[in-house]
């Protein structure tokens, strides 16, 4: 398993994976997504700024994509509550999705522990990983805990009007390994 960035002619396939996620939250009853975000300009600007990012299995079979956006993020001008760390040195995660025939194969998690390795690979300066979810995603929220991040408040009407979303923030510490240049981050 592995990610990679999106490339520009891969457009049609990041928004059918995005669209196919807005299906299973509707089908969940999940008011997350359902209206024009993210719509494909959304991520036409993803591709075009390098946040988009593939998630294929060792075959090359693509499974999801996620956003890694980084700093500074407006989308969490309006927090009510409080970081773990004021800094600047983040970036956020938006946008997961994994396609809805490889659903309950434990990709979901996979996809996170590629994400790791994937921001200390790619941003090495950062002390900390920010995402958000919908209040009534439950599954993302499991998902979410399950690897560590504490919940930091919540956002309203950023993505919707009516849309409350709760945020989390997970502290790292890229260190480095031996002699090779790999990182891996850690829980601070």
């Amino acid at each position: 398993m592995y990610l990679r960035k999106a490339k520009a002619d891969e457009l049609d396939l990041v928004c059918d994976i995005i669209e196919d996620g807005k299906k299973q939250l509707a089908d969940a009853g999940i008011d997350q997504w359902q209206d024009n975000y993210p719509n494909r300009d959304t991520i036409q600007t993803d591709i075009d700024l390098g946040r988009a990012t593939i998630f294929n299995s060792d075959d090359h079979e693509t499974l999801g994509v996620a956003a890694v956006v980084q700093a500074p993020d407006n989308s969490y001008d309006t927090l009510i509550g409080d970081w773990l760390k004021d800094t600047e040195k983040y970036v956020t995660v938006h946008r997961v999705a994994i396609f809805s025939h490889h659903q309950g194969k434990g990709y979901a998690s996979k996809l996170f522990q590629e994400l790791f390795t994937y921001i200390a690979e790619h941003h090495p300066e950062v002390e900390s990983i920010r995402i958000d979810t919908h209040r009534d995603n439950t599954k993302m929220q499991h998902l979410i805990e399950k690897f560590g991040f504490t919940k930091v408040g919540r956002i309203v009407g950023v993505y919707q009007p009516t849309d409350e979303c709760y945020v989390y923030e997970k502290l790292i510490k890229n260190t480095q390994v031996g002699t090779d240049t790999a990182h891996t981050p850690h829980v601070a």
